[in-house]
């Protein structure tokens, strides 16, 4: 086991901390939009945690819109030449609004007809410049490697957007904050022995549906990179498919439950087939710490909240250290 330093995930865990308080005023944020009564449809761009963060946004704006929403690679941008974009809006996020590629995607959508719209938590930076509307973060300087309140605030700052789009909407939100406040008092009753499994696996599959897979895929990535487990992402109805099969091998898996009951059925075959193949399954909902009054995105910003201090228990006792993970950088650099 690697000799940790004595701060060794002082800044994750003070991060995480904040991350409440950060999407109580992401969330609030007032939001000045054009007439965007022509949009046919949203488009989101984002790498990493923050795509992940993109991925949550999109099912909340279909839910509330009626419009697609889905996510474009920024390649489309950086490496080729785009696509039509008229009567679109494209959201990009990104915490540092500084990548090339997402600026150019940026630009690129906007001389290709979208309204853009930046979500970023560093003000002025080039994506921002290069957008037609501007959302903050506002999570403030986050010094460790992984992202965590970012993270949370973009999923906020997406549903102050929609707040806006929809004034319905608005008062759920801000529920939803009121819920998210108390959750630094709690822990899933499983904490420990979920815990413990982690410490054992080799191989983790984490599950979800609707805002619940974005979820999903934002702690798979963090188990990735704070504590070097392999850990994927999938719904609920793909798992089923070829990724069902790895269960003969020792597999643990994590369900993240949104409370939603249109995913329930899903979630719960899902659940079942596991664990009558032998899997190791845990599931996790907001209502388990008594969180109810949620908005499907701000739950799976519940779920994060709720999880991230586990990432950063298991990185610890198996001698990482999440603030500084070995092969990488805070911002990164991708075209």
């Amino acid at each position: 086991m690697t000799d940790l330093p004595p701060d060794a995930g002082q800044h994750m865990s003070r991060e995480i901390a904040e991350a409440p308080g950060v999407f109580a005023a992401a969330v609030a944020q007032p939001v000045t939009l054009p007439d965007l009564t022509h949009l046919r449809a949203f488009y989101t761009v984002a790498r990493g945690s923050s795509d992940a963060a993109a991925n949550i946004l999109s099912y909340e704006l279909m839910r509330e819109t009626g419009l697609p929403a889905t996510s474009l690679p920024p390649s489309i941008f950086s490496l080729g030449n785009g696509v039509r974009l008229t009567k679109t809006a494209v959201l990009v996020i990104s915490q540092s609004g500084a990548s090339d590629d997402l600026i150019r995607s940026a630009k690129g959508a906007r001389a290709a007809g979208a309204t853009v719209l930046a979500l970023t938590n560093t003000p002025a930076s080039p994506v921002e410049v290069a957008a037609d509307v501007t959302l903050r973060i506002g999570a403030g300087p986050e010094l460790a490697v992984p992202a965590t309140k970012s993270v949370v605030g973009a999923i906020a700052g997406g549903m102050a957007l929609l707040s806006a789009l929809v004034p319905a909407y608005a008062s759920r939100a801000a529920a939803s904050a009121t819920e998210i406040a108390a959750l630094p008092l709690k822990e899933f009753p499983q904490t420990r022995a979920i815990l413990a499994a982690f410490l054992r696996a080799s191989h983790v599959y984490v599950i979800g549906r609707d805002t619940g897979f974005g979820a999903a895929q934002e702690l798979a990535l963090k188990l990735k990179e704070c504590c070097a487990l392999h850990a994927e992402a999938y719904s609920s109805s793909e798992v089923l498919h070829g990724p069902l099969q790895l269960v003969t091998n020792p597999l643990l898996i994590l369900i993240l439950d949104t409370d939603q009951p249109d995913v329930q059925p899903s979630l719960d075959t899902a659940e079942a087939r596991f664990r009558a193949a032998g899997g190791t399954v845990f599931r996790l909902r907001p209502s388990d710490v008594d969180a109810t009054a949620l908005t499907p995105a701000a739950a799976a910003a519940a779920l994060l909240i709720l999880t991230y201090p586990l990432v950063l228990q298991t990185a610890l006792a198996l001698g990482h250290d999440p603030d500084r993970p070995a092969t990488l950088s805070k911002v990164t650099q991708t075209r």
